[in-house]
C-alpha cells in the first residue's frame, strides 16, 4: 500500500510504527463505538475485538505536519520505554502527547476518533513487522487512503491556534496576512511544544 507510512526506531522495544491517512471516512461513529466497547468485553471475544482495533485514531484536521505526528510518536515510545506512561496503552499516548494539556479526557476528545471525524490518521506501533497492517487499518476504517505528506491540506488551522492559545502569540500575529508563512510558525510551535511536553 503505497500511502501507509513506516518508522523505524531500533533503539527500542517497539521498534515498528505504521501510519495511513484516510479522508472521506463514513465510519468514525461505528469506529468509536468500537473502541468503547472493546474496553469493557470479556473472555476471548473481547480479546478479538481488543486486537482489531488495536491502533491509535487520529483526528487528522489538528496535525499540521508529518513531523508534528513523528514527534507526537517519537515522545510516546520514549515515555513507553522508560516505563513512564501517563495513560493505559502506547497508542493512546501518542494521542495525549498531541494535546497542549496533561487532560487525558480532553486529548482523547480532540484528538481521538468522533462521532463526526470525515479524516483519521491510524497508527499502528509493534514490536517487529506486521505484513498486513494495511488491510487491518482498513478493515476497521472506510475511507479512502490518502498521503500523509500533504496532511496540512486538510488541517483546521484555526483550532490548532486556539487549542495551542496562538492567537496572541507575536511570532504568529506577525506573519498573519501570509498564510504560507503563517502555517509554517505555526507547526513548528506546535511540533517544538510536543517534543517538550514530557519534558514539563
Amino acid at each position: 500500500m503505497e500511502f501507509l507510512e513506516t518508522y523505524r526506531f531500533p533503539q527500542f522495544k517497539l521498534s515498528v510504527v505504521y501510519a495511513a491517512k484516510f479522508k472521506g471516512v463514513t465510519n468514525a461513529a461505528t469506529v468509536r463505538s468500537r473502541i468503547i466497547n472493546a474496553s469493557s468485553m470479556g473472555g476471548p471475544e473481547g480479546e478479538i475485538e481488543r486486537e482489531a482495533v488495536n491502533f491509535a485514531f487520529v483526528n487528522a484536521k489538528l496535525i499540521t505536519s508529518p513531523l508534528h505526528l513523528q514527534t507526537a510518536i517519537y515522545q510516546a515510545l520514549l515515555s513507553e520505554s522508560q516505563g513512564l506512561l501517563r495513560t493505559k496503552t502506547i497508542h493512546s499516548e501518542i494521542i495525549w502527547a498531541l494535546n497542549p494539556t496533561n487532560n487525558i479526557t480532553e486529548a482523547i476528545r480532540r484528538y481521538g476518533v468522533s462521532d463526526t471525524s470525515t479524516d483519521l490518521i491510524v497508527v499502528c506501533v509493534a514490536t517487529s513487522d506486521i505484513p498486513d497492517v494495511s488491510q487491518k487499518m482498513r478493515d476497521v476504517v472506510e475511507g479512502e487512503l490518502d498521503s500523509l505528506a500533504n496532511v496540512f491540506q486538510l488541517t483546521d488551522w484555526s483550532s490548532v491556534k486556539k487549542h495551542y492559545k496562538l492567537n496572541t502569540e507575536v511570532a504568529v500575529k506577525d506573519a498573519a496576512g501570509d498564510a504560507t508563512k503563517e502555517r509554517t510558525v505555526v507547526d513548528s510551535i506546535v511540533v517544538s511544544s510536543v517534543a517538550m511536553k514530557s519534558a514539563m
